[in-house]
């Protein structure tokens, strides 16, 4: 509201089951605002987590597709000087961690359905989706 009134921003969409009442007025209850100036900020990197690599990897098994007892897998192997990087863990049931064991994934014959890779802030919120007021998705590219 205070970028509203400030005409530093303009409104794009209003909630109409919503309104902001002061002592002598009215006023729309902002759902979507533009901004008039807007300053570039560098984004940042996502952090590399487990949480971050799970989320990525949609909380499946790149192995065999299972959704249960996860847990993480260096796809070349930390004692080979696999690093803890993007593009080197995957997210991996306990049976297929085990099944790898200290061989790449071709050696173990067990084939990734998904290549690691560094994700990138859209990507991530794009599966935030469903919690996306409808009226938001044009402006969000959804």
């Amino acid at each position: 509201m205070k970028l509203l009134f400030l005409d530093k921003a303009e409104l794009l969409h209003d909630d109409p089951k919503r309104r902001i009442r002061t002592v002598d007025d009215y006023f729309s209850y902002p759902s979507v605002i533009r901004l008039t100036r807007y300053i570039r900020l560098p984004y940042k990197r996502i952090v590399l987590s487990r949480r971050n690599i799970m989320k990525r990897d949609n909380h499946t098994c790149q192995y065999c597709g299972r959704r249960s007892d996860l847990t993480l897998d260096h796809v070349m192997p930390r004692s080979r000087n696999g690093a803890d990087s993007w593009e080197n863990l995957v997210t991996a049931c306990n049976i297929c961690n085990v099944k790898k064991g200290n061989r790449t994934p071709d050696e173990a014959s067990m084939h990734l359905k998904t290549d690691p890779y560094r994700p990138i802030h859209i990507t991530f919120f794009q599966n935030l989706i469903s919690s996306v007021q409808d009226d938001w998705k044009p402006y969000l590219y959804m």
